[in-house]
């Protein structure tokens, strides 16, 4: 940090970031210089073959290029190694070793061609050790050579360009408001990151047919992607090693907290016996929540005999199919929920599986042991719900008997106008409750499915007072504080652990944005040190690092300035790092602020946060609230937390007191296959 700046244009790459791929290099050409030095010494004065005398210059030749390359090695590793991410000064001279390396680039690779012309020419007579060693070179040189290509390609910045984009359209209005060429620069460049990202996003759903939504959709995730780091010169490794300096100050904040921080009732209901009955019901219904993936999630939990019992079930109920549900065609999703949730053909009402941008499956059943016509919504689990999901602007969401802003996330309110939508012109509803009158309408889902089913609810309260919603982690930036604040009478937020998805909004991400620089910023050490530790203390543990400063070499107010390049696209007007000397800085909020939905129970593992492979693990539920989710935990468990399996698995550890074992996989397949 910041990029840096070779060849006319700033790339993906700081000057810090050549150490350990460097070293790897280096260890390489030092291995390769050896073996040739061994085959030049052992043959020296007997390269009698047909070629002998080529051959003979060509290991010397080769060895010369192969010394100075590994000194360059030696040099770029050193230099790189210098000074802090945010003191480049040390490695100024980065540039110039990097443009020797790639001037020797030239030579190496005429020399693997003249290797390959003499391996095919003039080989004959020659040691097969001879003739082994020189292809075992030009092997080796073809390698790093496309290495150092598909390197380029990934760190290649499409908005490293130095030359200053023209003001053109809407931009060019600016000079009307911001009369200064910084901002004209700031707000030139945001376009053309918005349609570079666009691109990339049009690039990977190629695959994908094009209609008003997808572009819709586009259009909106590329504005909200190309903003986010666009006011800072932060390069990836930069992010892994704030991330790193984070995960280990979390953890050191972890151990000093009071356990009591936690609040240990409902806001509503205060006693003990109101989280020991909904823990009950969430585990009932959570199955339910996982039965909505279908059969990707059977053959996820049963790897061994899943495929076989689904391709059994498809060929001899494939007729019952159509007389027992509506909709699309299920192939075997059918199948996956009746074994998932032990319901009977004759409890499905509805089962749906087609799938698009805002457009998400669900199925509608008769819940007997609890009384209720039970709606479940998948969660994510394609590419087209990935849109829905980073469509992540606010749209307003009336709400009957709602007084206060109603807004939500936009991708997903669609989603749950869709299923709304179908659910009472397609009289599914009236449909289940024709059949079971006295029943109570509960609706559920996890992760995008849980965030659909808190809306819907709040959408379909009006008409069926009496409905419950148990969203199993949903996703933070889900709705207005009016439409929260209105949920907690039928919404039961689940969440477990560190999981990063109902930590997950714009602004939750703005701050870890502000909290990543922050830690950038102080701490003294080299990067390579911070990511090797880094990598330790995740796979390992240990102790968190000491994180030692630079505070004291320098005063306060200088964090105050930008981290950006001085050639970089972007200028000096970041509220990022105007906020970066106090933590109690005001900032402008860019977003509106979105909340968990309903009351939230909050599970988490009763003991210490690492634990061998094969340990028993217990959890603890306590009724928590939304504050406790402000921020994002850095953690190995932060995606494991919010897979459907470990979630069921601590429900029913809640409920029937039984410890799991969070690594076996074999534990809980087995226990999910008697549901």
């Amino acid at each position: 940090m910041p990029g840096m700046v070779v060849f006319g244009r700033r790339w993906g790459i700081a000057s810090d970031d050549l150490v350990l791929p460097g070293s790897f290099e280096l260890f390489i050409r030092f291995l390769w210089w050896i073996a040739t030095v061994v085959l030049y010494a052992t043959h020296k004065g007997r390269f009698d073959c047909t070629g002998g005398t080529v051959l003979h210059s060509y290991l010397v030749v080769l060895l010369i290029l192969l010394a100075v390359i590994i000194l360059t090695l030696c040099a770029i590793v050193y230099i790189s190694a210098q000074g802090t991410i945010m003191n480049p000064g040390p490695r100024r001279s980065m540039p110039a070793l990097v443009y020797l390396r790639a001037l020797l680039y030239i030579p190496e690779l005429v020399w693997a061609c003249l290797g390959v012309v003499w391996v095919s020419d003039n080989s004959g007579g020659c040691e097969p050790a001879e003739v082994g060693a020189v292809i075992g070179a030009v092997v080796a040189s073809w390698i790093i050579l496309l290495s150092m290509m598909v390197g380029v390609l990934i760190v290649f910045d499409p908005l490293g360009s130095l030359r200053k984009p023209a003001l053109t359209g809407e931009y060019s209005g600016m000079r009307d408001l911001e009369s200064s060429e910084s901002s004209q620069l700031f707000y030139t460049a945001r376009s053309v990151a918005v349609r570079v990202w666009e691109s990339r996003l049009r690039l990977l759903c190629c695959c994908l047919p094009q209609d008003d939504n997808k572009r819709a959709a586009f259009s909106s995730i590329a504005q909200l992607v190309s903003g986010f780091f666009s006011d800072t010169d932060l390069v990836p490794s930069d992010i892994a090693a704030g991330l790193a300096l984070l995960h280990q100050e979390q953890d050191k904040m972890e151990l000093c907290k009071d356990p009591d921080d936690v609040i240990s009732h409902s806001p509503s209901s205060p006693i003990r016996e109101d989280l020991e009955i909904e823990l009950e019901k969430a585990a009932h219904f959570m199955k339910f929540a996982v039965a909505a993936y279908g059969c990707p999630i059977y053959v996820y939990l049963n790897p061994l005999t899943g495929s076989c019992k689904l391709c059994w079930d498809c060929c001899h109920n494939r007729n019952a199919e159509y007389d027992l549900v509506g909709g699309d065609y299920v192939s075997c999703h059918l199948s996956s929920v009746l074994r998932i949730t032990g319901l009977q053909y004759r409890d499905l009402i509805y089962i749906s599986v087609h799938n698009q941008i805002f457009e998400i499956p669900f199925f509608v059943a008769l819940d007997h042991k609890r009384e209720a016509v039970l709606v479940s919504v998948r969660g994510t689990l394609s590419l087209k719900d990935v849109l829905t999901d980073l469509s992540a602007e606010c749209e307003n969401l009336p709400v009957d008997g709602v007084s206060g802003a109603c807004y939500a996330h936009k991708g997903i309110s669609q989603a749950a106008n869709y299923i709304f939508k179908k659910l009472v012109n397609d009289g599914i509803l009236t449909q289940a409750f024709s059949i079971a009158p006295e029943y109570r309408l509960v609706i559920t889902g996890h992760s995008l499915g849980a965030g659909t089913a808190s809306l819907l609810a709040a959408l379909l309260r009006s008409t069926y007072p009496t409905l419950l919603c148990y969203a199993f982690s949903p996703p933070g930036g889900l709705m207005s504080k009016a439409l929260a604040e209105y949920s907690k009478k039928f919404v039961i937020s689940v969440v477990l652990g560190k999981d990063l998805v109902p930590r997950l909004s714009i602004p939750n991400m703005e701050d870890l944005k502000k909290r990543i620089l922050k830690m950038v910023s102080n701490c003294n050490k080299p990067k390579y040190k911070i990511l090797l530790h880094g990598c330790w203390y995740e796979v390992f543990g240990g102790a968190p690092d000491d994180f030692p400063t630079e505070m004291e070499n320098r005063r306060e107010e200088a964090l105050s300035q930008p981290l950006l390049g001085e050639e970089s696209l972007l200028v000096q007007g970041s509220t990022s790092y105007q906020s970066l000397s106090s933590d109690d800085s005001p900032t402008r909020p860019t977003h509106l602020p979105l909340y968990l939905p309903g009351r939230i129970m909050y599970i988490t593992e009763d003991g210490p946060s690492r634990r061998h492979c094969f340990s028993q693990v217990r959890y603890r539920a306590e009724w928590s609230n939304e504050m406790e989710f402000r921020s994002i935990l850095i953690s190995p468990h932060m995606i494991t937390d919010h897979m459907p399996d470990v979630v069921l698995r601590a429900l029913r550890s809640l409920t029937r007191e039984r410890p799991f074992s969070l690594c076996p996989s074999s534990l809980s397949n087995s226990h999910l296959n008697v549901i």
